[in-house]
């Protein structure tokens, strides 16, 4: 049987209840998070008329080596590894307090995998791991990690940032930990691994 598997965002959210939940309220701010959402909608309504079965996967952040167009505005937590293993001074909004749920791309894989195999079909999954990591404790492990010189500068975050993206955001996954998903690795050991990248 032919299902539809969309490769979402956290960004649907938007202002939630936190850890967002499969069923939470999505309010989602900016016209990146606002298209993503949309186009899940048109999703739901193209596969209901057309009797078509769907999954929707819902990433949280995912960190992995092989992103060469990272940048200040995409995949930041890659390019502030890479100024920090550079010993570049680097920005960090609001000191860093803020949270994410990350996801390395090889556990984002096996789980993709596993709701392709065995996740219920006309429904929604959050793929991540449940867990609300600071920003700035991954920056300040991955400084002595690779015993990094860089000075890092507080900012504010700018009011442009501000109204296109929420501040902190986790996901609830026990929809996906009760098809069997199991983390392999976090956050920390892929900041580890990549000191020798």
């Amino acid at each position: 049987d032919l299902v539809l598997n969309f490769a979402s965002s956290w960004f649907v959210y938007g202002d939630t209840d936190l850890p967002a939940k499969e069923t939470s309220y999505c309010n989602p701010k900016g016209f990146y998070s606002i298209t993503k959402r949309t186009a899940e909608q048109l999703l739901v309504s193209y596969c209901e008329t057309y009797k078509l079965k769907y999954r929707i996967l819902r990433f949280a952040n995912v960190v992995g080596a092989k992103d060469t167009k990272a940048s200040k505005k995409k995949n930041a937590l890659l390019y502030l590894l890479n100024e920090l293993k550079n010993h570049k001074d680097i920005n960090l909004y609001d000191k860093g307090e803020f949270y994410r749920d990350f996801i390395t791309i090889e556990d984002l894989c096996s789980a993709v995998k596993l709701v392709m195999d065995k996740g219920e079909v006309n429904s929604i999954y959050n793929i991540g791991n449940g867990v609300a990591v600071t920003f700035g404790d991954i920056i300040e492990f991955a400084r002595r990690v690779y015993k990094s010189k860089s000075n890092v500068v507080n900012i504010n975050q700018p009011e442009f940032h501000k109204s296109v993206q929420v501040k902190s955001m986790y996901m609830d996954n026990t929809k996906l930990l009760n098809l069997g998903y199991q983390q392999k690795s976090t956050v920390y050991t892929f900041v580890e691994k990549f000191k020798d990248i």
